[in-house]
């Protein structure tokens, strides 16, 4: 798939606002845990044609918050603003057809679906693995790195018993919806297997997100 900005713009896009360093932080883990996702899910598939694209699950976990620095302080509105920054930046080619291709846009959108607090999709539900990669790789960041935050930033010893531990404790994390998390099974993982990717995906980009 190509993508029409490169990993380095996609970066500069998300600096035009007024990102928090922990935002930023976030946007870095749930592309790390897409990634590592693809590059699972392409080992699974035996490298065959219909395998996910690295950079492509990277660049949908690295922008699915896009619009977050313009929203926060009104949390019903995000997401509303995404389609036009992605257009804006280039993600609506056009298909064979001639139609406008939005697929990037609406699997970024899909991570807020059935979120009560975002009434205009609410109703709506989750079908592709892509999108349920998605939301469960964003949602899985704040366990992990609160984790790590109470290991004294450690991460690089993290194991995947002690963050089962943790995923079961209904007062660790609290604002990180455990049902998202589980969707992971909708893909064919199993949740172990997708702690452990997800740990050693954040392992990689330890130095870039402030852990040890």
């Amino acid at each position: 798939m190509v993508l029409p900005i490169t990993r380095e713009q996609a970066i500069e896009l998300l600096k035009k606002y007024n990102q928090k360093e922990s935002d930023m932080n976030h946007y870095l883990e749930s592309e790390a845990i897409m990634r590592g996702l693809a590059e699972k899910f392409g080992a699974l598939d035996g490298h065959n044609s219909g395998e996910p694209d690295v950079e492509y699950w990277g660049m949908l976990g690295l922008l699915h918050d896009v619009d977050w620095a313009l929203t926060r302080d009104n949390v019903s509105e995000h997401l509303a603003k995404a389609p036009e920054i992605l257009k804006e930046a280039g993600f609506s080619p056009r298909d064979d057809s001639g139609e406008p291709d939005e697929e990037f846009i609406s699997v970024v959108e899909s991570h807020g679906w059935g979120h009560e607090i975002l009434p205009q999709w609410k109703d709506k539900k989750r079908e592709k693995k892509v999108e349920h990669a998605l939301a469960a790789a964003e949602t899985m960041t704040g366990i992990i790195y609160a984790y790590a935050l109470m290991r004294g930033k450690r991460i690089s010893d993290m194991q995947v018993k002690g963050l089962k531990k943790k995923f079961k404790d209904k007062n660790f994390a609290t604002n990180c919806n455990r049902e998202i998390i589980r969707e992971i099974e909708k893909t064919g993982l199993t949740l172990d297997e997708f702690f452990e990717i997800s740990i050693e995906s954040l392992k990689r980009i330890k130095e870039e997100i402030g852990l040890e």
